[in-house]
């Protein structure tokens, strides 16, 4: 239902901080001014659907994203709804169901690594630099990060 090209496009997420998430979208191509998104998400199919509290507007005041707090994707999945209306008329909706491991429609942006250390000694002409992995949402194994250390001067 809806009239075509007014569903949204570009859906992405992204995680921060290990439980904060942004998703943004673009408006649909031929969606008006007046044209209001509504977004709604669950991590299982059996809950219900929740809505966004936290909006991100454009400068019509169309809903262009949303921030979430407090996150926590146990089981790898989430869906997603998007839905609208404009003047009593009807949107296309937009649904995604997402598996965080093969897809790329979210991304998690990590912490810097914890506890960096550096201990350097004249004797060895050396340093010995130590980290631990940077707190994560759903990334177990310590394997799966790889880090590259730049030194500056030296």
């Amino acid at each position: 239902a809806g009239m075509n090209g007014t569903a949204i496009e570009n859906f992405a997420c992204v995680i921060f901080n290990v439980s904060f998430m942004n998703c943004t979208w673009h408006v649909g191509q031929t969606a008006s001014e007046d044209t209001q998104y509504f977004l709604y998400w669950k991590t299982s199919k059996k809950e219900d659907f929740t809505g966004c509290r936290n909006y991100i507007k454009d400068n019509y005041g169309r809903h262009t994203g949303c921030r979430f707090q407090n996150v926590t994707i146990e089981n790898k999945k989430a869906y997603f709804l998007v839905n609208g209306s404009r003047s009593g008329q009807s949107i296309q909706s937009y649904k995604k169901m997402i598996v965080l491991i093969s897809d790329y429609i979210i991304v998690e942006k990590l912490t810097p690594p914890l506890n960096v250390t550096v201990n350097c000694t004249e004797a060895s002409h050396g340093c010995e630099i130590r980290w631990q992995p940077p707190h994560t949402s759903h990334v177990k194994i310590q394997a799966c990060f790889k880090y590259e250390v730049v030194i500056e001067n030296t």
